[in-house]
């Protein structure tokens, strides 16, 4: 369960200082992150800490294509895990 959690901390980690970055490179007008590093980041247990860096930095907050993809892969999860821990 120890190393799970620490997966979990180091993507949401990850995922929140990509946002971020990606936020700073938008600003300074410099290639970005491509969505689907960010999107990657998501799907893989960033849920939480790229939702956090969208509302602190408010960043990817207005592109309805982004927050599409994003929120399926969160309802996704959350279906996931619904189902595991209902059996």
């Amino acid at each position: 369960m120890k190393v799970l959690f620490n997966y979990f901390l180091i993507v949401n980690a990850v995922a929140f200082i990509l946002i971020a970055y990606d936020k700073y490179l938008a600003r300074a007008q410099k290639m970005r992150i491509p969505e689907r590093t960010l999107l990657g980041s998501v799907f893989v247990g960033g849920t939480i800490g790229s939702g956090l860096a969208m509302l602190i930095f408010r960043h990817k907050t207005v592109k309805k294509s982004y927050l599409l993809k994003f929120w399926i892969i969160v309802i996704v999860q959350v279906l996931m895990g619904w189902f595991y821990f209902t059996k």
